[in-house]
């Protein structure tokens, strides 16, 4: 953890507590415990299948675990479903804006699922803070790459949620705006102290961006630590090639603990 993530250690806006999901005779998430902490962002990595997506859903209330349980702040999202999630929200590449509305329409639209209070006010405040005023009245099927992304990153904002999800939000972006995202990212947990979970499979991006890490492989959690320092203590001379190591051969990790 970084020195900033260490300072709020001990308030937490997720907690994952031996969580498990099987279909039938598979087993795609497996005992799987962490936590994300105030103003820390906390990267979930694996290849694809490793169980990232899986997890995500769970902590969003979109699968029901076959055990275990996910707390947002100290909300049980089993018992208290809709409180926990109030305080949640989520952005991807893969999970598109609805494109026949304008941008304004779909932060208001947002803003009134949330319920959030003066939503007026607030829309035009998150259209100020990502630079979208020359696009609020586009329809977002119109919208570049790079927009969109701003303006997923507005809707996730919409509630002001204390743990935000982020799967792949930079995938579909060239360099510079890539870049302009991850600053985004990195002053939202610093200035709003909220929790971020990120997955991604840049693991440049991940170094730059990520307090700590998680490998997920075959549904478990196998390393985790600072992305900067897990590397050298695994053997390995990047992030990016102990990455490999994990998707080929997860068995043979030294050090690994399966949670």
């Amino acid at each position: 953890m970084t020195e900033q993530s260490l300072e709020h250690a001990g308030v937490h806006v997720l907690a994952v507590n031996r969580l498990n999901k099987r279909y039938a005779a598979v087993t795609a998430v497996a005992d799987v415990s962490f936590s994300v902490h105030e103003g820390e962002i906390v990267g979930l990595l694996g290849p694809n299948g490793a169980g990232k997506t899986t997890t995500i859903n769970m902590v969003l209330g979109l699968l029901e675990p076959t055990s275990g349980s996910v707390r947002i702040g100290d909300i049980d999202l089993r018992q208290h479903r809709e409180r926990a999630l109030a305080q949640t929200n989520f952005a991807a590449v893969y999970s598109a804006m609805p494109g026949n509305l304008t941008v304004r329409q779909n932060l208001r639209f947002f803003a009134l699922l949330y319920d959030v209070p003066r939503f007026a006010a607030r829309v035009d405040a998150l259209i100020e803070e990502f630079d979208l005023a020359r696009l609020v009245d586009t329809k977002c099927g119109l919208l570049s790459s790079g927009e969109q992304t701003r303006v997923a990153l507005a809707k996730a904002l919409i509630n002001d949620p204390r743990l935000l999800l982020l799967d792949e939000p930079t995938a579909s972006l060239d360099p510079s705006a890539a870049l302009t995202v991850r600053e985004r990212i990195r002053a939202l947990a610093r200035e709003r102290r909220c929790g971020i979970l990120w997955t991604s499979h840049n693991m440049y991006e991940v170094e730059a961006v990520c307090d700590r890490v998680l490998f997920l492989s075959h549904g478990r959690v196998l390393l985790e630590g600072d992305p900067r320092a897990l590397p050298a203590e695994h053997g390995a001379k990047s992030l990016e090639e102990l990455f490999i190591r994990v998707a080929r051969e997860p068995l043979s990790m030294p050090g690994a603990v399966l949670s």
